[in-house]
């Protein structure tokens, strides 16, 4: 009969399924989040921000218009210091459309591009939750058989004859950390 598998430690291979499927939960909940960050994100683009600055660009053009109109009514009235208090008044209301407009433009641009940008890390997420929801489970428990296997085999021992009989399970001591010579691995008799 061939050499006995050199298996020293069952539990680090628990303990590494158990992390793994830790680590599924996380990934699971990242990618969630991900998504949902990516929608909160296009719909704060599509509208809110683009129903605010609309309606700055009406609530300033307004004030423009009112602006403008003190100013021709103070030019008409021929007062001069008050002509050039209402000068000044229509083209900081002009500023204030034009950025408003520019910020409105500016959230059209990023609401087309946003796509663009965030599809392929979409696709990303979404490739890593396939991943992580069917090739991550199959490894799960191909591990717990592997488990399962190996401790069966470690179950059987070989006799003198060299035929395989189980062997009776050993009652487990308490471990401190440190092998002794009797626990310690190495090369188990063929």
């Amino acid at each position: 009969m061939a050499e006995r598998a050199q298996v020293t430690s069952l539990d680090a291979l628990d303990s590494f399924r158990a992390s793994l499927i830790t680590f599924m939960a996380k990934a699971r909940s990242a990618s969630a989040e991900a998504g949902e960050q990516v929608q909160q994100t296009r719909s704060w683009l599509q509208n809110d921000r683009r129903i605010h600055w609309e309606d700055q660009c009406r609530r300033r053009r307004r004030v423009l218009e009112e602006a403008q109109q003190e100013y021709f009514n103070a030019k008409l009235s021929r007062l001069q210091t008050a002509t050039a208090a209402q000068a000044q008044a229509v083209e900081r209301a002009r500023e204030a459309v034009r950025e408003a407009e520019d910020k409105r433009d500016l959230i059209k641009r990023w609401s087309r591009e946003f796509e663009n940008r965030a599809e392929p890390l979409v696709k990303q997420i979404e490739q890593m939750e396939t991943f992580v929801t069917t090739d991550l489970v199959k490894a799960t428990a191909y591990l717990a058989n592997i488990v399962k296997t190996l401790e069966a085999y470690a179950a059987v021992a070989p006799d003198s004859s060299g035929a395989v009989s189980p062997v009776p399970p050993q009652p487990e001591s308490v471990s401190t950390g440190v092998p002794s010579a009797e626990t310690a691995p190495g090369p188990e008799p063929i």
